[in-house]
This record gives C-alpha cells, sequence and structure tokens, in this order.
C-alpha cells in the first residue's frame, strides 16, 4: 500500500509543478501494448513568466518527454523497459507522420526522463550516461544521443535551489529536508504552494 501511495504522489506531485509549464497526461495509455507511460509531458508554446522555475527540470522539459519515476534502486531491466515505451511513441508518431505524407524531424520526436532515488555505476556505465555537460550538477546524467534519455539519481544531487523539487521526490531525511526548504520559501511563490499543497494530501493518507 505505501508502495502505491508513494507512486501516486510522485505522479500528482509532478503534474502538479508541471501544469503550469504545459499539458502533463498521467499514466498515459500505450494503445496495444498494455503498458503506461507514469507521466507524458508537452511544453506550452508560450513559455509561463519567468518567476517560475524548476530549476534543474527548466533545462530538461523543453520538447514532449516521457518521464518514468522510481522511489527505489534503478535497475538494468526498469531502463530498457522505459526504453521500450520512449521507442513505442517515437515509432507511433512516424508512423503517422507516413500516413500523412509528413517529414517528422528528429528535434520533434519525444524524449526520455528517468528520476530514481537511486542506481549504481554499473547502470550508470551500462548505458553510457554522462553528467549533463550543460551544467555539470552530480546526479544529473545524459546518454547518447541516439537514446534521447535523461536520467535524474536524486541521492546523488547537491543541495541547491535548483535541485530542490526534486529532492522532495526521496526517501527519509533527504525528502525531510527538502520539504522543510519548500516550507521556508516565500508564501507568495506560486510553485511552493501547488507543491506543499500535493505533500499535505500524501501524508494524509499515510
Amino acid at each position: 500500500m505505501t508502495i502505491q501511495l508513494q507512486d501516486k504522489f510522485a505522479k500528482q506531485y509532478l503534474k502538479e509543478l508541471l501544469s503550469p509549464f504545459g499539458k502533463v497526461e498521467i499514466s498515459r495509455e500505450l494503445a496495444g501494448e498494455g503498458r503506461q507511460v507514469d507521466i507524458y509531458f508537452s511544453p506550452a508554446s508560450k513559455p509561463p513568466i519567468s518567476s517560475l522555475n524548476l530549476g534543474i527540470l527548466s533545462k530538461i522539459l523543453l520538447s514532449d518527454c516521457l518521464i518514468e519515476t522510481f522511489r527505489h534502486k534503478l535497475t538494468l531491466n526498469e531502463v530498457r523497459n522505459c526504453l521500450l515505451k520512449l521507442f513505442y511513441v517515437q515509432s507511433e508518431l512516424q508512423r503517422e507522420a507516413t500516413e500523412n505524407q509528413e517529414l517528422i524531424n528528429e528535434i520533434d520526436l519525444p524524449s526520455l526522463l528517468i528520476i530514481t532515488t537511486a542506481t549504481s555505476e554499473k547502470l550508470i556505465n551500462s548505458f553510457g550516461f554522462q553528467l549533463n555537460p550543460e551544467n555539470q550538477i552530480t546526479g544529473v546524467y545524459i546518454s547518447p544521443v541516439g537514446w534521447k534519455t535523461n536520467l535524474i539519481v536524486i541521492n546523488q544531487l547537491p543541495i541547491l535551489p535548483e535541485t530542490l523539487w526534486l529532492r522532495i521526490l526521496d526517501k527519509g531525511k533527504t525528502q525531510e529536508s527538502a520539504i522543510l526548504e519548500l516550507v521556508d520559501l516565500s508564501p507568495g511563490n506560486y510553485l511552493r504552494n501547488r507543491a506543499l499543497g500535493q505533500v499535505s494530501i500524501w501524508r494524509n493518507c499515510l
């Protein structure tokens, strides 16, 4: 039951956080596959006001993206399953484009973001993940270009304002500390209030 509540919290929390920035679909079905995408995010054509800042996520979610969350140590097979979902969605878009006699650019194909509380160095190396050169923040990885995948390992993230929204998804003392940081933000902070609302709902269900 606790695992289901944690999973539901992660999805609802991210939906609440990302909604001002675009369209958010939770548990999107993959037709004929018997699979679901945790979250499918499509950014708004017009960006929100500059005062809304998601930190690290603002630099990653610039185009359509599948988001998969794990509140345990990520495994090799789970990454493969995530990639299967990504490739299925990409192939469906390419098929539709072909049927409509259109071309779809590589940049228009969705990417994948995997968010996990922990993983192994072996897994990171197995898929060729490297620290994202755009920010060089520990715990934020990018795959070789062909995979179109970003990986965030929450227990590796430094305690910075840019990582706060992600550290809320961790467990134990790291999460508790992040929630206190969230509470300390200005009461006028729009994202703070949306995030706290989800934290409150989740804790009342425990």
